[in-house]
């Protein structure tokens, strides 16, 4: 333990010294909370929309003021009939394009039924899904009230054999960011477990004092082990601190135990920063330490469920997940944060996370050469 307490002083003073570390201790944080949980987003937050209407009936300005009256459509409206709509789409000036024919009042009186064309651009496709359905629901409740206001009734509403309440646990009011602050406090986790780890060792080889370490009665296991120890305390500052500011910025709810929370994050943190200091021994420069953090850090990051649902991936894909340390732990951040859960809940995340972690550290001390 005196040799391991010694190492660690080292450690500490070392990263103190290190100016180029500070930013990414001190600033990375602040940043990626304030702009990447607000930034990465997947609402639908405005869609301008163009509107064709050849008809200029009541009912058509209806339909056009039901629109301009959401808040998620920007609606321009024209009504020439020769007006190149396919152009707007082409130059993304407008996303979506109804059209409204001539005689739609006409024909929707006498045949009792008309049709519109709706053009989506569907480059993105789940913002062009959503605002299709968005479109979709308003159309048809203008549908239902018009019919109804026509048909001399207060509304159309049709008789009801099952009366359904719905409500959303967890987040009740679908805030996304409760959704993506736990995420981003992953990656920042992550990035100060994995990659810092694993730059520090390498940079001791690129100045030569990697050979005065191999030639004292260290063992391999003590070294691997201040050399974790540090980051790790680290990592657990800035998890605090990221929580901190979703709090007071997001008023992130937090309905679980931070224990709980810590202990889960320490035992996530012994796998990324077993193998961000695998790398580090495997590597000769802070040059081949950037590419192969990189390499996995996308992937990880990507295939984590951050940005899309893991049950939305392919089976293949879903069963090479089971290989990503970010995925447990994703799924752990979320559930503690916003479900409340407890470690019997998430035990199987708990034993993944330390055999990865078991492995990736036993790989990383095996792997150590003493030699000067």
């Amino acid at each position: 333990m005196k040799i391991l307490r010694y190492l660690l002083q080292k450690e500490f003073i070392q990263i103190i010294r290190n100016k180029s570390m500070w930013p990414v201790i001190f600033v990375m944080p602040i940043v990626q909370m304030l702009i990447l949980v607000n930034a990465a987003t997947l609402e639908l937050k405005k869609s301008d929309v163009l509107v064709i209407d050849q008809d200029m009936s009541d009912a058509s300005r209806q339909l056009v003021n039901k629109l301009e009256g959401n808040p998620f459509f920007k609606v321009t409206r024209v009504n020439d009939a020769d007006f190149d709509a396919d152009d707007q789409l082409l130059k993304g000036k407008a996303n979506v394009v109804l059209d409204i024919p001539q005689h739609f009042e006409r024909d929707l009186r006498r045949d009792n039924k008309v049709s519109l064309q709706l053009r989506v651009d569907a480059i993105n496709s789940m913002s062009a899904e959503l605002t299709w359905s968005y479109m979709n629901s308003l159309i048809r409740d203008y549908n239902n009230n018009l019919r109804a206001s026509w048909m001399g009734v207060s509304k159309f509403d049709p008789p009801q054999k099952i009366d359904v309440s719905s409500r959303y646990w967890y987040n009740p009011t679908l805030i996304y960011a409760f959704y993506m602050a736990p995420g981003v406090l992953v990656i920042l986790v992550t990035l100060i477990g994995m990659f810092l780890s694993a730059v520090n060792l390498v940079r001791e080889k690129e100045i030569g004092t990697m050979e005065q370490l191999n030639v004292t009665p260290i063992k391999k296991y003590q070294f691997i082990a201040a050399k974790m120890i540090p980051f790790l305390v680290i990592a657990l500052v800035v998890l605090s601190f990221g929580l901190l500011i979703a709090k007071l910025v997001f008023n992130l709810p937090f309905h679980g135990n931070i224990l709980v929370l810590y202990g889960f994050t320490t035992v996530f943190l012994l796998g990324t920063m077993g193998l961000g200091l695998f790398i580090s021994v495997v590597s000769d420069t802070q040059q081949q330490v950037f590419f192969l953090s990189y390499f996995f850090l996308l992937i990880f990051i990507l295939m984590s469920g951050l940005f899309t649902p893991v049950e939305s991936m392919p089976k293949w894909a879903q069963l090479l997940d089971h290989l990503n340390p970010l995925y447990y732990m994703m799924k752990v951040i979320r559930n503690v944060v916003l479900k409340g859960s407890g470690f019997f809940d998430l035990k199987y995340e708990f034993f993944s996370m330390l055999g990865y972690g078991v492995v990736m550290f036993s790989l990383a001390v095996m792997r150590y050469r003493k030699t000067a």
